[in-house]
Formats: C-alpha cells, sequence, structure tokens
C-alpha cells in the first residue's frame, strides 16, 4: 500500500469557534490534498497537535479520518509518548481501527533514554501491536537523537516498517543503505523532499504540502520521469516558502494560510497561538505574498471590510 507513498502529508486538525475538532473542515482539507498530489497521511502528528487533544478525542479523530480517506492512501496515526505502558495500550487501541495502516511512535521525549532504552520502548510497543510501527525520530521536539545505529537495528524487527527522521542527508543516506529494502525511510523535513526522494528514501512526511501540494507533485514526478532540471528548479523555488512555514511555532503558519485559502482549519490550542497581525504580515511577504494578503483574504471570508 505504501509502494507509491512519497509525500505523506502530516495533516492538521481544524478546530472550530468552540475548540471542537471540526470534522466538516477536515473532509474537505482532506479532498484538497488528495487532489493535489498527496499520496498518504499522517493524522496525530506533530503538526496535528497530537499533545493537545484528549485519548477520547485522538480516538473520534482517527476513526473518522479513515472513514474520509476510506481506503484510498495509506493512513499513519500518532500513538507515541515518553510512557512505553501508556504507548503499547494506546497503540492497541488504535491498530484496531478499521483503516489505520502504520502507528508512529516517536522516541521518548523529556525522559531521554540513551540507545538501550530507546531499543527497549520500540521493541516492547512492536512486540504487542496490531500493526506496523513507523519511528519518529526529532531530535530537536524529544531532546535527544536515536543513532543511526540504533534505527538500523530496531528495522530488523518484523513490525518495525518505517522511520520519519528529522535529521541530516547524511543519516537519510546511511539509513537507506544499511536497512533492509523494504524498510521505509522518510525525511520530515520538507526541504529535503527531492534530494532525499534522490537518494532512494522512500519520500518526505510534509506539512509544506498543505500550501504547495500541486508544485511538489510536479517536482517529484519531474524528476521520475528524468527531468532534474525542471525538478531540481522547483526544489530551490520551494525551500525558502517551505522554511518559512515554520518561522513561527507549527503548524501556526500553515494554519494562517489555509485560513486566508478558505479551508477555515480555524486556531491552534494552548501553548499555540494563532499568528498576530505583525506575524502574518512577516510570513506572508516571506512566503512572496503582499503584506497584508493572509490578514485580507481571511477577513474577506468573513465578510468584513478590511479598511
Amino acid at each position: 500500500m505504501f509502494k507509491n507513498a512519497d509525500i505523506l502529508t502530516a495533516i492538521v486538525t481544524p478546530f472550530n469557534e468552540q475548540d471542537q475538532i471540526d470534522f466538516k473542515s477536515l473532509k474537505t482539507l482532506t479532498e484538497h490534498l488528495l487532489a493535489t498530489g498527496s499520496h498518504g497521511f499522517i493524522i496525530g502528528g506533530t503538526t496535528g497537535e497530537t499533545p493537545n487533544l484528549t485519548h477520547d478525542e485522538k480516538m473520534n479523530l482517527y476513526t473518522q479520518f479513515a472513514q474520509i480517506v476510506d481506503g484510498r492512501v495509506p493512513v499513519i496515526a500518532g500513538t507515541g509518548s515518553n510512557n512505553t505502558k501508556q504507548t503499547i495500550e494506546f497503540t492497541k487501541e488504535v491498530g484496531k481501527i478499521p483503516g489505520i495502516d502504520m502507528a508512529l511512535v516517536v522516541v521518548p521525549y523529556y525522559n531521554k533514554p540513551n540507545q538501550r532504552g530507546m531499543k527497549a520502548h520500540f521493541t516492547a510497543v512492536a512486540d504487542q501491536s496490531p500493526v506496523p510501527i513507523a519511528i519518529y525520530n526529532i531530535p530537536g521536539r524529544t531532546g535527544v537523537t536515536m543513532a543511526n545505529g540504533t534505527v538500523v537495528a530496531l528495522a530488523s524487527h518484523p513490525n518495525i516498517q518505517a522511520v520519519k527522521q528529522c535529521t541530516t542527508l547524511d543519516d537519510l543516506q546511511y539509513l537507506v543503505e544499511n536497512t533492509p529494502e523494504d524498510f521505509m525511510v522518510y525525511t520530515g523535513e520538507d526541504a529535503q523532499a527531492l534530494p532525499a526522494i534522490a537518494i532512494g528514501a522512500q519520500g518526505v512526511v510534509s506539512v509544506a504540502a498543505h500550501v504547495y501540494g500541486k508544485d511538489m507533485r510536479q517536482m517529484l514526478d519531474a524528476f521520475y520521469e528524468g527531468n532534474t532540471n525542471l525538478a531540481a528548479s522547483l526544489q530551490r523555488k520551494l525551500t525558502p516558502k517551505m522554511q518559512a512555514l515554520f518561522l513561527y511555532p507549527s503548524p501556526s503558519p500553515v494554519k494562517a494560510v489555509l485560513n486566508a485559502q478558505g479551508y477555515q482549519v480555524g486556531g491552534c490550542r494552548l501553548p499555540i497561538l494563532p499568528l498576530n497581525k505583525s506575524e502574518q504580515q512577516t510570513l506572508a511577504q516571506a512566503l512572496g505574498l503582499k503584506k497584508d494578503a493572509l490578514e485580507a483574504s481571511k477577513l474577506a471570508q468573513l465578510g468584513v471590510k478590511n479598511d
């Protein structure tokens, strides 16, 4: 099912004015992403604000999202935490939801386990999970780095089948070279999308695909067709825009753009705040838009005159 899953969008969680999950907006956004090049999804990842969702909200979100996707592309659901026992129990629950194909399990944060502890954690989860596991290695958020050798060792476990790697291209290259052929290596950095594919990675877990999905699809398809000049040109043009979407705590920038485009994904939950006017202007300029583009578009949707 993951054969062509080169762009996995880490989809945002839309909220309505009552701060509840907005499933109507989620469906609209999902259809847009499928139409613009996404070949799979991560639901309940960092971009989905998983730490700010309750257990029941996550179960409802994952169940309804799997129904929205309806088997058209793979769905990976976030189940990890820094508590091994809780991760095992939650992964068991999520793995029973029809349409959830894999669980994304983050390297334990805050506790700062060593490499032996990481191996023990992922082995314990994988041993009891009803679905395959993807390791989520993101040192900038966890405070610890899973070493390449640890990923390679865990890749031999039959129920650990992928890694989302948020480090360097050197690390990606090492993992592609030293893990089993059917082990899927994904970069979690949008700016690495093309080079990651070029060195043999499965693809990219993307935030930028919310906004630039068509361009990313064109870029990768051009590369597959041998038009490396076009692919490289598109990556160069996209890279500063991809980076701009992380000028402020994620997912506030991408939500600001989506709201301006009319997708009504709402704001973020504390401690992440929506962008203020100044931040909107800075983001718009970084994306090559008019200074007030995000604010003006949003006001227009609401029927408010922008004086």
